[in-house]
This record gives C-alpha cells, structure tokens and sequence, in this order.
C-alpha cells in the first residue's frame, strides 16, 4: 500500500498514520451522516441526528428510549424515562425528517411515509452537499500532510526525493479515501431514488 514508504522513513511514520486516521475519521462521519439518511424504508438511524433536551443537556434519541423498527414503514420508540416523551415528541417534531410522531402515553409510532420523487431528489442534493463537505475534510488534511512534509524537508530532516515520494503517497491517500467515500455516496443514492 502507499503508506508502506512514508511508513519505512522514521521521521515520516507518525505523521502517515496520523494522516491514516484523521482521512479514516472524516470517511467514517461521512458513514454515519449516510446511515441516518432517510430512504424509504425505516431505519432507526434516520433518528441519530435528532436530540433531545433532557435536563438542559442535548441528548441523542438512542440514549434515551429503545429505538425499533417491527415494520418496514414504522419506527418505535419507547422512552426509559416516561417523562421525556413529550421531549422526544418535540424534537422529531421540530427536525427537518418530515415524520409526524404519534404517541400514545407510553410509546411513540413513528409511520415513515413513502418518499415522493421530489422528497428524493432533495435528499439526493443533500447527499452530495455532504459528500462535498468531507471530501473537503479530507483535502484539508492533505493540506496539514503536505505542509508538515515541507516542514520536514525545509528543516533537512528528509531529503528531497524522500519528499517528492511522501507527496505522491498523500495525494494517492487522498484520492483512495475520496473514491471510498464517492463508491458510498452512489450506492446511498441508488437506495434513495428506488421507488
């Protein structure tokens, strides 16, 4: 793999497996943004955005109730603490999901409508805005590679050829992280637009 050069220079390997992980960070948030995007099936991570204020302190849904899904278009939510149901109700509520809770005291069922081709294609754009957000994450951490490899060589801590080779390793990081993260986003999209 391309890491194995920058792993093989002693003043380089900290900084490619710092490069590694910030790169994996940015590829993993992308994940979770698309596992709680809706498509037209429920899921009970179209629920981990949405907090709740519990006692003054934003809490995720997840932390609060056991969060299930018997049927393909209904999400159930059942609250630990019976109290924060009017809570929960208010932010799904208050969230930009569209869903329309129904409580019943103890519990609430959450019907996850059919999507319509316009709702899809809004989601579709959203999905790209997201993509184009941590693709640029993890330009940014090219960046920080790039300058702290410069740094290096600047200070003769490296040579130059180590360099040039250290800057083909990053960019090729990069793009692999990049394409990863773009195979994700067109497989999402797939999900989305299936009627």
């Amino acid at each position: 793999m391309a890491v194995s050069t920058m792993a093989g220079i002693p003043a380089l390997k900290e900084l490619a497996a710092d490069l590694k992980r910030r790169m994996d960070q940015a590829v993993a948030g992308f994940q979770a943004n698309l596992a709680s995007t809706r498509t037209g099936r429920a899921s009970v991570h179209m629920l981990d955005q949405i907090k709740v204020d519990y006692y003054g302190t934003h809490t995720p849904v997840t932390q609060l109730a056991q969060v299930s899904t018997p049927e393909a278009q209904l999400i159930l939510i059942q609250p630990w603490d019976p109290t924060v149901l009017k809570e929960i109700e208010k932010a799904i509520l208050t969230s930009d999901l569209g869903f329309n809770p129904q409580s019943d005291g103890k519990l609430i069922r959450l019907p996850v409508p059919p999507m319509t081709e316009e709702r899809r294609r809004e989601v579709v754009k959203h999905l790209n805005r997201v993509l184009e957000e941590h693709r640029t994450a993890i330009r940014n951490v090219r960046r920080d590679g790039n300058d702290a490899l410069k740094k290096l060589a600047k200070e003769k801590k490296i040579s130059e050829d180590e360099e040039k080779r250290a800057l083909d390793e990053v960019q090729k990081m990069t793009d692999e992280e990049i394409r990863r993260m773009e195979d994700l986003s067109r497989r999402k999209e797939a999900e989305v637009m299936q009627v």
